[in-house]
């Protein structure tokens, strides 16, 4: 059955690991610089404020949001919604959170080209992510030319998720360095500060790597078993 495939494992694995890593050193990072306070006492949603207010993009709003680590930008309704920790508290990570999100709002602004990629294959993800494997599994299961037509749609529709995950990481890693950079430019932050922030951003930056090496390799693995099928 292709449920027990052991071969999947070993595709799968790897990249699982290092998104279990990733997470750990997420959370051991916001932890630890959540504790931090700033010398100048600056909250996430007042250093948003500032660099948005400063880059022309006063129109931008800063909304509180429920849960953990559910900061983002919104750019359909122009909004950065941050988590009440990182919106409430004057620490480094929220400070370096909070600038991050605020660095897509201007990408936004200046249409930063991966970002319109991606905010463009948004529903293509969607319909994809949920539907790829599907269409893959139910192809496999059914014999001729019909079943081998749709394994290969639906390894095309996960394609585009592989895709995503790969426009994703200079989005994201793009969106840090214009943090730091006005996180220092504006004073909010001093040079010992920023080692702090460094941390905490490069932290959540492995996330997205882990996130396109497990789509990857997802992805590698139904073509694989599509042809040798």
């Amino acid at each position: 059955m292709f449920y027990f495939d052991p071969l999947y494992f070993l595709f799968a694995l790897p990249p699982m690991l290092l998104g279990l890593w990733a997470q750990s050193r997420v959370k051991s990072a916001f932890k630890k610089y959540s504790q931090v306070t700033l010398s100048n006492r600056i909250s996430g949603e007042r250093a948003a404020r500032l660099i948005l207010d400063r880059s022309g993009l006063d129109h931008v709003g800063v909304e509180r949001s429920r849960g953990m680590m559910s900061d983002h930008y919104d750019p359909l309704k122009r909004k950065l919604r941050l988590s009440e920790q990182v919106y409430e508290l004057p620490s480094i990570a929220s400070v370096g959170v909070a600038a991050h999100e605020a660095g897509h709002a201007l990408q936004h602004a200046q249409g930063y080209f991966p970002l319109q990629v991606r905010s463009a294959m948004v529903p293509v993800v969607q319909f994809g992510s949920s539907l790829g494997p599907i269409m893959f599994m139910i192809g496999l299961f059914i014999a001729g030319s019909f079943g081998t037509m749709l394994s290969w749609v639906g390894i095309g529709l996960f394609g585009a998720v592989a895709l995503f995950a790969l426009v994703t990481l200079p989005v994201e890693f793009d969106a840090s360095r214009r943090a730091k950079q006005v996180l220092v430019a504006e004073g909010i932050v001093d040079e010992r500060e920023l080692q702090g922030v460094d941390a905490v951003l490069d932290a959540a930056a492995l996330t997205y790597v882990a996130a396109a090496a497990q789509a990857i390799m997802q992805l590698l693995y139904f073509v694989m078993v599509a042809r040798r099928r």
